[in-house]
């Protein structure tokens, strides 16, 4: 069993985050939690408060095979994803485009959903340092913003939106990128495990969690329509969201992985034609 609190270098157990962050915890109850509310916060420092008391609980998990390692970038890329996020999440946004869990080249070296670094440096002129989880798989290395290896489907996401958009502004003015769950997992070949890849009962305890914060998050920032990108993403959004009772439209389009031979084959012209059926083009769309 990997215990979210110790070392990878354990045969028995592995750590989640790095351990250095003392964070508050919030009161607890079955699998959720309940944040205090602050007086006047902005929608940026709440959206931070629900991501900070959601590691607070992810650092209790364990997780065992085929999970070797365990990469949190809110943790070691706390510093570039907190900019991110006083950046670009305001008031006034309706629409959160959800996607499930960092991929190895974007959000995993830059700390943005979708991040991969051309995209995340050039067009979101994002700045900051990146550190280190406290064990890393050797295939798997962290060079933060340095980064050269290309992430596909974030390079296609925040492409597609530049393309629209022009500028980053525009298409914050009425929408936020997140992800479901923060936390990468590496098997001991270097494989990125999706959380559909986990043992049933450990996955199901993180999810859990991270439904919650999703909830928290919908409700903090005042969100509308969440789209999930990529079909589990939004299932996982729309069972959670309705469970927890938030009135919220729930859609979905194409995730534009390379493993997705439609994807592959014009991922944008079907996004196009999903987000113009949302009636969400037409936000964003800079003519």
């Amino acid at each position: 069993m990997l215990d979210a609190n110790a070392s990878a270098n354990d045969t028995d157990t592995l750590a989640c985050g790095d351990g250095e962050k003392e964070l508050p915890l919030c009161e607890s109850k079955e699998q959720g939690f309940k944040l205090v509310p602050e007086v006047n916060m902005t929608p940026s420092s709440r959206f931070l408060q629900v991501e900070l008391e959601l590691n607070a609980h992810l650092r209790r998990l364990t997780f065992s095979e085929p999970v070797r390692y365990i990469y949190n970038p809110l943790e070691y890329a706390w510093d570039t994803h907190r900019c991110y996020v006083e950046k670009y999440c305001q008031s006034g946004q309706r629409i959160l485009f959800l996607g499930m869990n960092p991929g190895p080249f974007g959000m995993a070296q830059t700390g943005v959903p979708f991040g991969e670094v051309r995209s995340v440096v050039d067009w979101l002129k994002i700045t900051g340092e990146v550190g280190h989880p406290q064990d890393e798989h050797p295939k798997r290395r962290i060079t933060g913003l340095a980064c050269t290896q290309k992430e596909v489907s974030g390079a296609r996401f925040w492409g597609f939106f530049r393309k629209l958009c022009g500028e980053p502004e525009l298409f914050f003015q009425h929408c936020f990128v997140h992800n479901l769950c923060p936390l990468i997992f590496i098997g001991a070949s270097g494989k990125n495990l999706t959380p559909p890849e986990l043992p049933a009962g450990e996955r199901e305890a993180l999810l859990a969690l991270c439904d919650v914060a999703l909830c928290q998050a919908v409700e903090a920032l005042g969100i509308s329509m969440v789209i999930g990108v990529g079909r589990v993403a939004e299932q996982r959004a729309r069972r959670a969201l309705s469970a927890a009772g938030v009135n919220v439209r729930v859609e979905g389009i194409m995730h534009p992985s390379p493993r997705n031979p439609l994807a592959n084959k014009g991922w944008e012209v079907v996004a196009n034609a999903k987000l113009a059926e949302l009636g969400v083009l037409s936000l964003l769309n800079n003519m």
